[in-house]
């Protein structure tokens, strides 16, 4: 088969170079490679409707940082990637024009925003006799090894496990290219923007935060060795992964995995190696399951589309009173509640954009629950400060938490004082955040 000339390859949450099919791909079926990232104005700089950005600057921090270090990689095997600002589906189509690219390969994404951008894109494309070809790459399973079709996945988490565990083999990762065809084509260039450019100025980090993030995939796999190495902290996952606190109480892999600088094949190809050197045992089995919760999450992304961010959510109509009382909800925020241990856990996720999983638990459980507010608030709330915000994961986890999720029998409803008692009984946690005050 003959290879293309030019193939554009529109990186988006799948900023890396291991285990990427569309890039794989690419290089398979063209002489010549366009990796291109564009900055989505909208995306970065647009607002909620309760009045911050979508994206705050911890992500958007993160996000530079990885698009960076991609950078400066393809660069190391002798090409570029090709930066832009503005709306994918226009910046993405000129470049094709301009470097006389046969098509894109990308990545396909399946959550509502992006699946426009997508669709718009293409429709440009075929408007110039061009197309682009989807891949994949977010999920630990490959969709077309499913034992049963995205409509019919099963809602509740117990049968999906029991179901792919019995039946689908894990692919391993696709390994990392080695060189790369240099480019004939001159293609004008565009610097990276900074956190300024994007409307954020960067923050001391907080001493208090027990963990700093650096983004790119160098870090992400730096990470991933240090959690499975000689240390053997994956040994307590069982138990640390509900701690509050503690710079290896839990992997932390998750800013990683959502914006695709680490493949979720690349975990569970370590895990194996974890496994067989020091043998499996309950915490490498629920770190396991963790990865499968994720892939859960997205299935249920897929299949219910738009449901997950509307009120109603998944089921279609709300479960439980609540309200938009913007002064409550600021409260909340702003950690300003009457539960020491909330105000704690909303202090840390304001000044570092973490939050451990259990402390997004109470946080969510409270806001819903006690306080009576809408979970499409926190849920906006989580999107706009996360640093690992993951769309799928998120907006279900919420709906859960809303009583709208696709688990009828799942319910989110946590005791706050019985919660501090067992998780901050010496309240370590709360003194750290807030100190005289909770004196």
């Amino acid at each position: 088969m003959k290879k293309a000339k030019r193939i554009v390859v529109w990186f988006r949450k799948d900023l890396r170079l291991h285990d990427n099919e569309a890039l794989t791909e690419a290089i398979e079926h063209s002489e010549e490679v366009i990796p291109v990232y564009v900055f989505n104005e909208e995306e970065l700089m647009g607002e909620t409707p309760y009045g911050f950005r979508k994206t705050g600057p911890f992500r958007t921090q993160f996000l530079l940082e990885s698009v960076a270090h991609l950078q400066n990689k393809l660069r190391e095997k002798g090409i570029d990637l090709v930066i832009r600002m503005g709306k994918p589906e226009e910046e993405v189509f000129k470049l094709v024009q301009e470097v006389q690219a046969s098509c894109v390969y990308a990545n396909m994404e399946r959550t509502h925003d992006e699946v426009l951008v997508q669709n718009g894109l293409e429709k440009n494309l075929w408007s110039a006799g061009l197309e682009i070809l989807f891949f994949r790459g977010k999920m630990l399973y490959y969709t077309q090894d499913l034992p049963f079709p995205i409509a019919h996945a099963p809602d509740t988490f117990s049968t999906f496990r029991k179901e792919v565990e019995r039946l689908v083999l894990i692919r391993d990762p696709l390994p990392e290219p080695t060189t790369f065809t240099p480019w004939t084509v001159e293609v004008a260039e565009e610097p990276l923007p900074s956190l300024k450019d994007l409307g954020h100025e960067r923050a001391a980090q907080d001493e208090r935060g027990d963990f700093e993030f650096e983004g790119g995939e160098a870090a992400g796999l730096a990470r991933l060795l240090a959690y499975f190495g000689k240390e053997r902290y994956l040994d307590d996952f069982l138990d640390s992964r509900y701690e509050l606190k503690g710079r290896y109480a839990a992997s932390r892999l998750s800013s990683w995995l959502a914006l695709g600088c680490l493949s979720p094949k690349q975990v569970h190809l370590q895990l194996k190696k974890y496994e067989q050197k020091y043998k499996a045992n309950k915490s490498t089995q629920t770190f396991l399951l963790e990865l499968l919760w994720r892939d859960h999450y997205r299935l249920m992304g897929k299949k219910y589309g738009d449901k997950i961010f509307e009120e109603g959510g998944i089921r279609g109509q709300e479960t439980k009173e609540l309200s938009e009382d913007i002064n409550l909800f600021n409260q909340w925020k702003n950690g300003e509640t009457e539960v020491n241990l909330i105000n704690a856990c909303m202090l840390q996720l304001k000044k570092t954009g973490f939050l451990s999983h259990k402390g997004r638990q109470l946080v969510s459980s409270y806001l819903v629950n006690d306080m009576g507010v809408h979970w499409r608030m926190g849920a906006a709330y989580f999107q706009h400060i996360l640093i690992d915000y993951d769309i799928c994961s998120n907006w279900v986890n919420w709906n859960v938490v809303g009583g709208v999720g696709p688990d009828t029998k799942e319910d989110r409803y946590l005791n706050i004082e019985n919660q501090a008692k067992r998780f901050d009984t010496k309240g370590d946690y709360t003194d750290l955040w807030l100190g005289s005050i909770c004196s």
